[in-house]
Protein backbone atom coordinates (compact mmCIF):
# COMPACT_ATOMS: atom_id res chain seq x y z
CA UNK A 1 0.00 0.00 0.00
CA UNK A 2 1.25 3.11 -1.08
CA UNK A 3 2.68 5.58 2.05
CA UNK A 4 0.34 8.86 1.92
CA UNK A 5 2.43 12.24 1.51
CA UNK A 6 1.11 15.52 1.87
CA UNK A 7 0.72 17.79 -1.27
CA UNK A 8 3.55 20.15 0.18
CA UNK A 9 6.01 17.71 -1.07
CA UNK A 10 4.51 18.03 -4.24
CA UNK A 11 5.60 21.46 -4.46
CA UNK A 12 8.51 23.21 -5.52
CA UNK A 13 9.87 24.14 -2.12
CA UNK A 14 11.49 27.35 -1.07
CA UNK A 15 14.34 27.65 1.34
CA UNK A 16 13.93 29.69 4.08
CA UNK A 17 16.53 30.72 6.58
CA UNK A 18 16.00 31.04 10.04
CA UNK A 19 16.59 34.20 11.91
CA UNK A 20 19.67 33.80 14.03
CA UNK A 21 20.76 36.02 17.08
CA UNK A 22 22.11 39.00 16.27
CA UNK A 23 21.39 38.36 12.52
CA UNK A 24 19.43 41.65 11.13
CA UNK A 25 15.90 40.80 9.67
CA UNK A 26 17.43 42.34 6.39
CA UNK A 27 20.66 40.26 6.05
CA UNK A 28 18.66 36.99 6.98
CA UNK A 29 16.01 38.13 4.03
CA UNK A 30 19.05 38.27 1.56
CA UNK A 31 20.32 34.81 2.46
CA UNK A 32 17.09 33.46 1.64
CA UNK A 33 16.69 35.53 -1.66
CA UNK A 34 20.58 34.20 -2.20
CA UNK A 35 19.76 30.45 -1.66
CA UNK A 36 16.38 31.38 -3.80
CA UNK A 37 17.83 32.40 -6.86
CA UNK A 38 17.80 30.75 -10.12
CA UNK A 39 20.90 32.59 -11.61
CA UNK A 40 22.73 32.14 -7.94
CA UNK A 41 22.51 28.24 -8.13
CA UNK A 42 23.05 28.10 -12.12
CA UNK A 43 26.61 30.31 -11.27
CA UNK A 44 27.41 27.48 -8.96
CA UNK A 45 26.60 24.47 -11.48
CA UNK A 46 28.49 26.37 -14.16
CA UNK A 47 31.55 27.31 -12.51
CA UNK A 48 30.64 31.55 -12.37
CA UNK A 49 32.29 33.64 -9.63
CA UNK A 50 28.35 35.05 -8.89
CA UNK A 51 25.22 35.52 -10.75
CA UNK A 52 26.30 38.95 -12.71
CA UNK A 53 28.09 36.91 -15.14
CA UNK A 54 24.81 36.34 -16.45
CA UNK A 55 24.16 39.98 -17.38
CA UNK A 56 27.34 40.29 -19.56
CA UNK A 57 26.75 37.06 -21.07
CA UNK A 58 22.87 38.19 -22.10
CA UNK A 59 24.65 41.87 -23.16
CA UNK A 60 27.48 40.19 -25.19
CA UNK A 61 24.66 37.66 -27.15
CA UNK A 62 22.69 40.95 -27.95
CA UNK A 63 25.55 43.22 -28.96
CA UNK A 64 28.75 40.67 -29.93
CA UNK A 65 31.35 43.09 -28.97
CA UNK A 66 33.36 40.06 -26.91
CA UNK A 67 34.84 38.44 -30.35
CA UNK A 68 38.04 36.33 -30.81
CA UNK A 69 40.72 39.00 -30.61
CA UNK A 70 39.37 42.15 -28.64
CA UNK A 71 41.31 43.53 -26.24
CA UNK A 72 38.81 44.23 -22.75
CA UNK A 73 39.37 46.22 -20.01
CA UNK A 74 37.07 45.53 -16.74
CA UNK A 75 37.07 47.54 -14.35
CA UNK A 76 35.79 46.63 -10.70
CA UNK A 77 36.62 43.15 -11.79
CA UNK A 78 35.71 41.53 -8.64
CA UNK A 79 35.06 38.84 -7.65
CA UNK A 80 35.76 38.22 -11.47
CA UNK A 81 32.53 36.75 -12.80
CA UNK A 82 32.99 38.77 -16.17
CA UNK A 83 36.13 38.52 -16.84
CA UNK A 84 35.29 34.45 -16.66
CA UNK A 85 32.98 35.19 -19.16
CA UNK A 86 35.31 37.22 -21.65
CA UNK A 87 37.95 34.82 -21.38
CA UNK A 88 36.61 32.32 -23.62
CA UNK A 89 34.54 34.80 -25.97
CA UNK A 90 38.03 36.77 -26.80
CA UNK A 91 39.98 33.63 -27.49
CA UNK A 92 42.61 34.74 -24.33
CA UNK A 93 44.00 31.13 -24.34
CA UNK A 94 44.31 31.08 -27.56
CA UNK A 95 41.99 27.80 -27.76
CA UNK A 96 40.16 28.44 -30.95
CA UNK A 97 42.48 27.45 -34.01
CA UNK A 98 42.55 30.30 -36.34
CA UNK A 99 41.14 32.67 -34.51
CA UNK A 100 42.96 35.89 -33.24
CA UNK A 101 43.93 35.51 -29.76
CA UNK A 102 41.90 38.53 -27.22
CA UNK A 103 43.54 40.20 -24.33
CA UNK A 104 41.45 41.24 -21.12
CA UNK A 105 42.79 43.08 -17.95
CA UNK A 106 40.59 43.11 -14.80
CA UNK A 107 41.35 45.72 -12.65
CA UNK A 108 40.05 46.34 -8.93
CA UNK A 109 41.18 48.30 -5.54
CA UNK A 110 41.42 44.56 -4.01
CA UNK A 111 42.94 41.86 -5.12
CA UNK A 112 41.21 39.12 -7.08
CA UNK A 113 41.52 35.24 -7.35
CA UNK A 114 43.67 34.01 -10.23
CA UNK A 115 41.51 33.61 -13.75
CA UNK A 116 43.36 31.58 -16.37
CA UNK A 117 43.55 33.55 -19.19
CA UNK A 118 43.18 37.08 -17.58
CA UNK A 119 45.51 39.50 -16.21
CA UNK A 120 44.70 40.45 -12.87
CA UNK A 121 46.15 44.52 -11.22
CA UNK A 122 45.36 45.88 -8.35
CA UNK A 123 44.69 49.56 -9.19
CA UNK A 124 42.77 52.35 -8.24
CA UNK A 125 41.68 53.39 -12.16
CA UNK A 126 40.48 56.94 -10.65
CA UNK A 127 44.30 57.74 -10.06
CA UNK A 128 46.60 59.67 -11.87
CA UNK A 129 48.15 58.05 -14.64
CA UNK A 130 46.01 55.10 -14.43
CA UNK A 131 44.89 54.95 -17.91
CA UNK A 132 48.85 54.55 -19.11
CA UNK A 133 49.20 51.91 -17.03
CA UNK A 134 46.30 50.30 -18.36
CA UNK A 135 47.48 50.84 -22.03
CA UNK A 136 50.95 49.36 -20.97
CA UNK A 137 49.69 46.37 -19.67
CA UNK A 138 47.24 45.91 -22.80
CA UNK A 139 50.20 47.24 -25.16
CA UNK A 140 48.01 49.54 -26.81
CA UNK A 141 44.75 50.68 -26.74
CA UNK A 142 41.34 48.66 -25.57
CA UNK A 143 38.37 47.73 -27.97
CA UNK A 144 35.84 47.44 -24.94
CA UNK A 145 35.93 48.50 -21.62
CA UNK A 146 33.33 47.47 -19.29
CA UNK A 147 32.13 48.01 -15.44
CA UNK A 148 29.61 46.36 -13.02
CA UNK A 149 30.97 48.40 -10.44
CA UNK A 150 28.26 49.49 -7.61
CA UNK A 151 29.22 52.42 -4.95
CA UNK A 152 28.86 50.81 -1.22
CA UNK A 153 24.78 51.36 -0.46
CA UNK A 154 24.00 54.07 1.72
CA UNK A 155 20.09 53.30 1.95
CA UNK A 156 19.27 56.21 0.68
CA UNK A 157 18.37 55.57 -3.27
CA UNK A 158 18.79 59.06 -3.98
CA UNK A 159 22.45 59.00 -2.77
CA UNK A 160 22.67 55.62 -4.76
CA UNK A 161 22.44 57.05 -7.42
CA UNK A 162 24.13 59.79 -7.25
CA UNK A 163 27.22 57.75 -6.24
CA UNK A 164 27.02 54.98 -8.79
CA UNK A 165 26.35 57.78 -11.66
CA UNK A 166 29.69 58.95 -10.04
CA UNK A 167 31.40 56.25 -10.74
CA UNK A 168 30.33 55.21 -14.23
CA UNK A 169 31.22 58.99 -15.24
CA UNK A 170 34.48 57.83 -13.99
CA UNK A 171 34.58 54.92 -15.98
CA UNK A 172 34.21 56.57 -19.19
CA UNK A 173 36.39 59.45 -18.98
CA UNK A 174 39.38 56.51 -18.44
CA UNK A 175 37.03 54.68 -21.76
CA UNK A 176 37.75 58.24 -23.52
CA UNK A 177 41.47 57.51 -23.46
CA UNK A 178 41.94 53.64 -23.99
CA UNK A 179 39.29 53.04 -26.43
CA UNK A 180 40.10 52.74 -29.86
CA UNK A 181 38.17 54.28 -32.57
CA UNK A 182 35.11 52.39 -32.70
CA UNK A 183 35.48 50.64 -29.13
CA UNK A 184 32.95 49.52 -26.99
CA UNK A 185 31.76 50.96 -23.43
CA UNK A 186 29.51 48.87 -21.12
CA UNK A 187 28.78 50.22 -17.44
CA UNK A 188 25.90 49.66 -14.42
CA UNK A 189 24.03 52.36 -13.80
CA UNK A 190 20.55 52.90 -11.69
CA UNK A 191 17.54 54.20 -12.93
CA UNK A 192 16.75 57.35 -11.13
CA UNK A 193 17.19 60.97 -13.59
CA UNK A 194 20.79 62.24 -12.57
CA UNK A 195 22.38 60.07 -15.67
CA UNK A 196 21.08 62.71 -18.37
CA UNK A 197 24.86 64.92 -18.57
CA UNK A 198 25.68 61.11 -18.57
CA UNK A 199 23.82 59.94 -21.60
CA UNK A 200 24.43 63.24 -23.62
CA UNK A 201 28.05 63.03 -23.29
CA UNK A 202 28.42 59.16 -24.36
CA UNK A 203 25.78 60.05 -27.42
CA UNK A 204 28.66 62.78 -28.66
CA UNK A 205 31.38 60.40 -28.27
CA UNK A 206 30.11 57.23 -29.53
CA UNK A 207 27.83 56.14 -32.55
CA UNK A 208 25.00 54.31 -30.82
CA UNK A 209 23.93 54.50 -27.14
CA UNK A 210 21.07 51.68 -25.81
CA UNK A 211 20.52 51.15 -22.12
CA UNK A 212 19.44 47.98 -21.14
CA UNK A 213 18.31 45.57 -18.05
CA UNK A 214 18.99 41.66 -18.68
CA UNK A 215 16.99 39.04 -17.68
CA UNK A 216 19.82 38.17 -14.79
CA UNK A 217 19.22 41.83 -13.35
CA UNK A 218 16.58 41.17 -10.28
CA UNK A 219 13.21 42.78 -10.94
CA UNK A 220 13.36 44.73 -8.01
CA UNK A 221 16.51 46.08 -8.65
CA UNK A 222 16.72 50.14 -10.21
CA UNK A 223 19.90 48.94 -12.00
CA UNK A 224 20.31 48.66 -16.19
CA UNK A 225 23.37 49.10 -18.10
CA UNK A 226 24.59 51.45 -20.63
CA UNK A 227 25.76 49.97 -24.09
CA UNK A 228 28.11 53.11 -26.29
CA UNK A 229 29.07 51.44 -29.48
CA UNK A 230 31.63 52.78 -32.62
CA UNK A 231 33.70 55.16 -30.45
CA UNK A 232 34.80 58.19 -31.66
CA UNK A 233 37.48 60.52 -31.00
CA UNK A 234 36.82 64.23 -30.90
CA UNK A 235 38.92 66.65 -33.73
CA UNK A 236 41.17 67.76 -30.64
CA UNK A 237 42.28 64.19 -29.37
CA UNK A 238 42.22 63.18 -33.29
Amino acid sequence: MAKKTSGRGQRELREKVKTARGRKLSSTRWLERQLNDPYVKRAKAEGYRGRAAFKILEIDDKYRFLVPGARVVDLGCAPGGWCQVAVPRINALGEKPGKAVGKIIGVDLQEVDPIPGAELHVLDFMEDGADDKVKAWLGGKADVVMSDMAAASSGHKQTDHLRIIALCEAAAALAFDVLEEGGTFVAKVLAGGAEGSLQAELKRRFKTVANVKPGASRADSSEKFVVATGFRRTPDEA
